[in-house]
């Protein structure tokens, strides 16, 4: 039998994951907490619940995304054993989780700084989480000799230039495929000349 509070929970969870869903495909700037009520299907009051605002539903919204798509990334990261598939799986894992996001959301992310300052930090814990992959490739010696904070420094202007919009203004690639590219990059150069 459930309890009242993990019953909360759970419902709170599943609005969250639905918040989640319809932001990513539609964005925030242009819904208000009544549009979303409607679209979520539940009162303004059980939006409140959630946060004070719309401007703290919808950071608490983007933490949520964050949080849940960090933990499958090191799942994936988990599931290899080898440091280049560790870097790949990491890398298309990131790039698999933000897939699902609209051009719209992440423009409406960018403008909106809260919402901005947690892809941020994600952005600058990914990079430091490759810095530790391609680290352990190099002592392992399955990767070159590199510099690893020189490939660290370079992946993280990457990926905040992704973060930024500017590599979907410039090559047209939106961010699922702009990691995707890099992981390609990456893992061409770091590998071991035979």
């Amino acid at each position: 039998m459930s309890t009242p509070v993990r019953r909360g929970s759970a419902r709170r969870e599943e609005l969250f994951d639905a918040l989640v869903t319809l932001l990513l495909a539609e964005g925030f700037a242009h819904l208000t907490l009544d549009d979303i009520a409607a679209r979520l299907h539940c009162s303004k009051r059980t939006l409140y619940a959630l946060a004070g605002s719309k401007e703290q539903l919808v950071r608490a919204a983007v933490v949520h995304f964050f949080r849940g798509a960090t933990e499958r990334v090191e799942a994936a990261v988990a599931a290899r054993t080898a440091p280049a598939e560790r870097v790949g799986a990491y890398l298309r894992a990131v790039a698999t989780e933000l897939a699902p996001a609209s051009a719209r959301f992440f423009d409406d992310v960018a403008a909106f700084a809260p919402a901005a300052e947690v892809y941020e930090r994600n952005t600058r814990a990914a990079a430091a989480r490759v810095q530790q992959l391609v680290a352990d490739g190099v002592t392992a010696g399955a990767f070159r000799d590199v510099h690893t904070g020189f490939v660290a420094d370079v992946v993280t202007a990457v990926m905040v230039r992704i973060q930024q919009r500017q590599v979907a203004a410039s090559t047209g690639l939106d961010d699922a495929e702009a990691y995707s590219r890099l992981a390609e990059l990456l893992l061409h150069g770091l590998a071991t000349r035979s």
